[in-house]
């Protein structure tokens, strides 16, 4: 591709974001004007086409509208409350308790719905009201929200981790995507709750009461069936019991017989669910669609070869690429969704990062929490506007307690990328 036809891609493609325009249109403009510039050298205009179709056929992809749907079963069917009350018994005693509640709550409903922003909902709905009757600033409490519920896309079973899978081009298993991200993901929830404390303490925040254990075990017991549904999953994949695809299928039987003993979802609710769960997953595929075509285009002139060229002549130390691969994909996350996102920019930097030597499983961890910290920041930050909107606080109210929490995931994401065996350890453990 000429310099000419680069520069009018990624031109239009910024000029249709700052127009507000919806992030799959965008990718899918740019991408047809920069291919009618070309249309001599490269395939008929039917091809965009083609590869948005070709795109999302992957057997792998079906994981996803059933995970979707098992998130949005598990929102409505009473879980985050279980877990909420298992996660207050354990740490509520604390200084700053309810703060920590919000965390361990997030990150366990997040893990288990696959959904960052099904958990900022369900967690931030219940937990902002709570805290600020115990005297947590609203502001505050969306900022631990806000950042603790990334923690389920790192943490199995995640949607975002098998578009990662689809766009490696299969160098990184589903399985091994998902046991590697355990680590990172706790890493990440506990970086939080040092945070948490550190303000608990300072700002001199109220406890609660201790739970007896006898309560504790009550409330384990009320959220069993909840977090089997995380040992079901992923130990089956891991096991070789079934794929990640049929696991997903089992997530949404399991979801859906557990919110109707619960009671909290009736038989004629799962039309509204079935809907809600459908709407998603079209804006889902439609960005998988699109993305791939622009995917394609670079492929084929060659861009990813161009820059992984262009680093590895300029840049003789790896650590100082992987600093700028970091700080590129950080600009990223800021202005564009996690799943076009993963699917761009993972055939262009992954044969850098192969060259010096990161496996890409790690590459796989490292590109999510990135895209992570992009969800909290604005402008397009999903994470930030849904979890500003549920506290009921504006954007701008949160920016400030919350710089605190994206310093300490930037610190995570470090740590993260050049320790390895964070990433690495369980599935070396395991053989995958």
């Amino acid at each position: 591709m000429e310099i000419i036809s680069i520069i009018v891609l990624f031109l239009s493609f910024f000029t249709l974001l700052m127009l507000k325009v919806p992030v799959a249109y965008s990718i899918g403009i740019s991408t047809t004007i920069s291919l009618l510039l070309n249309i001599d050298k490269l395939p008929g205009i039917t091809t965009i086409a083609q590869r948005m179709t070709t795109g999302i056929d992957s057997f792998a992809l079906l994981a996803i509208p059933f995970f979707v749907l098992a998130g949005e079963i598990m929102k409505r069917g009473g879980i985050a409350n279980r877990l909420i009350n298992f996660a207050k018994s354990l740490v509520a005693s604390l200084p700053g308790g309810l703060a920590y509640v919000n965390v361990l709550a997030s990150m366990l409903f997040g893990a288990i719905s696959g959904s960052a922003i099904a958990a900022t909902s369900a967690i931030g709905s219940i937990m902002t009201d709570r805290m600020e009757e115990e005297g947590y600033p609203r502001e505050f409490s969306a900022s631990v929200n806000i950042t603790s519920s990334t923690t389920g896309l790192l943490i199995p079973p995640s949607n975002i981790l098998i578009v990662y899978a689809l766009a490696s081009g299969g160098t990184a298993s589903v399985a091994a995507l998902f046991i590697a991200g355990y680590l990172p993901g706790i890493l990440l929830g506990f970086a939080i709750m040092g945070y948490v404390a550190y303000v608990a303490i300072t700002r001199n925040f109220s406890k609660g009461e201790r739970v007896p254990l006898s309560l504790i075990f009550t409330y384990f017991r009320k959220a069993f069936f909840s977090l089997l549904l995380l040992v079901i999953v992923v130990g089956g994949i891991v096991a070789g019991i079934f794929t990640a695809t049929e696991a997903s299928a089992i997530a949404v039987l399991y979801a859906g017989v557990l919110a109707l003993i619960y009671g909290d979802v009736k038989v004629k609710d799962f039309s509204a669910i079935l809907l809600a769960s459908a709407k998603t997953t079209a804006v889902v595929m439609f960005l998988i669609c699109t993305s791939m075509a622009m995917s394609w285009l670079f492929s084929f002139e060659g861009i990813p070869e161009l820059i992984s060229n262009f680093l590895l002549e300029q840049f003789s130390n790896k650590i100082v690429i992987f600093l700028l691969i970091n700080l590129v994909l950080l600009i990223i996350g800021t202005f564009m969704d996690m799943t076009p996102a993963v699917l761009i920019f993972t055939p262009i930097f992954l044969p850098v990062v192969t060259e010096l030597g990161m496996h890409p499983v790690h590459f796989g961890i490292v590109l999510v929490l990135n895209l992570c910290i992009g969800l909290c920041t604005p402008p397009v930050g999903t994470i930030l506007f849904v979890g500003s909107g549920i506290a009921k606080v504006s954007v701008s109210q949160v920016i400030k307690p919350l710089l605190p929490f994206l310093l300490i995931m930037v610190i995570v994401l470090l740590l993260i990328t050049y320790i390895p065996e964070i990433s690495m350890f369980l599935p070396r453990l395991f053989n995958l």
